[in-house]
């Protein structure tokens, strides 16, 4: 059977058991996914040092893990470690970030980022000018605060999340929205019943992409 790994980047078990269920939900017949979380770091990323740290136990975690699966998801926003795991193993490698843009951005729409951590905006700008959706690309909207108390209470997550992408639309001018986290999944889920425009899930992007690399066909997201 073919098998997809998924790295979460932080060492929070509740993190990965939603990204593996949301994955799982977009996976074609015939394929595995197995998650795995960093054995160290934080539980949640939300600055350069600690996404930067992370980076290392990605490209630990993939190249010992490479020959037992066909493909990996790095499964962080802003992709830490995907271009070096990229270099270092021989399956395709690919991050939840740049495949959201590639999904928000499909056919020139123009794609704001709604997310909870202020100190990950200059790696996630950088990140969309190195893949070259500059031209594409509205802005990053965040909060302002802790985003690791915005993350115990849910549902304030939620209508904070909910606010930031009615400005990337009414204010920005996007055509498509990402909602910028791994961690985030669960609440892009419930994001997208609630606008008109398209609302785009990294994680379910990054397993349609990776499974158009390997030549089998994902299922559409469910709501």
């Amino acid at each position: 059977m073919t098998t997809i790994l998924l790295i979460n980047p932080n060492t929070s078990a509740r993190s990965l058991h939603m990204m593996v269920r949301i994955a799982a939900s977009v996976l074609p017949a015939g394929v595995a996914l197995r998650g795995i979380s960093a054995a160290s770091g934080v539980p949640m990323i939300v600055n350069e040092a600690e996404l930067s740290a992370s980076a290392r136990e990605v490209v630990r975690l993939g190249v010992e893990l490479a020959p037992e699966v066909a493909a990996i998801v790095v499964a962080a926003f802003g992709d830490p470690g995907a271009e070096a795991l990229r270099d270092a193993v021989r399956v395709p490698v690919v991050g939840i970030a740049a495949a959201s843009f590639a999904e928000a951005a499909a056919g020139g729409r123009r794609f704001g980022i709604a997310t909870t951590t202020p100190g990950l905006v200059r790696p996630i700008e950088a990140l969309v000018e190195r893949l070259s959706f500059g031209g594409c690309f509205t802005g990053v909207r965040v909060p302002e605060g802790d985003p690791r108390a915005l993350a115990e209470d849910v549902s304030r997550q939620e209508r904070v999340l909910a606010q930031l992408v009615r400005d990337c639309i009414e204010v920005d001018g996007a055509e498509a929205v990402i909602i910028g986290g791994g961690p985030l999944s669960a609440a892009a889920r419930a994001l997208r019943r609630q606008f008109s425009t398209e609302i785009i899930e990294p994680v379910p992007a990054a397993i349609r992409l990776v499974t158009r690399l390997l030549d089998v066909r994902p299922l559409s997201s469910t709501t």
